[in-house]
């Protein structure tokens, strides 16, 4: 599947979880799915969204691992730790600005999306993308993606940090990046 891409658009998960049961049955982790489906805003809204590894360019997961555990393949994608060399510090969790990796306490490794990488480097699909019946999840040509009124981004901004991704994020026009601060995201207590 040369030249396919990642695309996640919120605005079309419908919240099955499809994603998640097709990930859990992985035969790299099996029982453990390594997606979540996440409500937006739970307490005012059903809406949800698949968060997946963004595969950033510059991968912070990798920059705090104090064991180098956590590798990138040439193609770009962000590997789960090692596990002979995980240390279970969770410097990794704490420090993804989109709050993908997740320790795995049972097996005191962090474990995370690698975009079903047995399967993308054998040419095929990642299984959540295979089984998302609103195409939330979509790993195609970039053509196909073309044809929706959204906008594919793979710039975000947190704060003054700069991320770049290999997966795209679908924002309405005309974005070019998306800008996220966590203040956005904070409610007043009222009194």
């Amino acid at each position: 599947m040369h030249g396919y891409e990642f695309y996640v658009d919120p605005s079309r998960c419908i919240g099955c979880r499809a994603c998640e049961n097709a990930c859990s049955e992985c035969d790299t982790h099996p029982g453990h799915p390594m997606i979540t489906v996440e409500y937006l805003d739970r307490e005012n809204s059903i809406a949800t969204v698949p968060t997946v590894c963004m595969h950033c360019e510059n991968p912070t997961c990798a920059q705090v691992c104090p064991s180098d555990a956590i590798k990138k393949t040439p193609d770009g994608v962000v590997q789960s730790a090692l596990k002979p060399r995980c240390v279970a510090c969770n410097n990794c969790v704490i420090a993804c600005p989109f709050g993908v990796p997740k320790m795995k306490s049972k097996f005191q490794l962090m474990m995370k999306c690698d975009m079903c990488y047995d399967r993308t480097s054998a040419g095929k699909r990642p299984m959540c993308a295979t089984v998302c019946p609103s195409q939330a999840l979509s790993y195609v040509n970039p053509r196909e993606i073309g044809r929706r009124r959204e906008t594919p981004v793979n710039t975000f901004r947190f704060g003054r940090q700069t991320v770049t991704t290999k997966v795209f994020l679908m924002a309405p026009e005309p974005s070019t990046e998306v800008a996220v601060d966590v203040v956005d995201y904070m409610w007043e207590r009222k009194p």
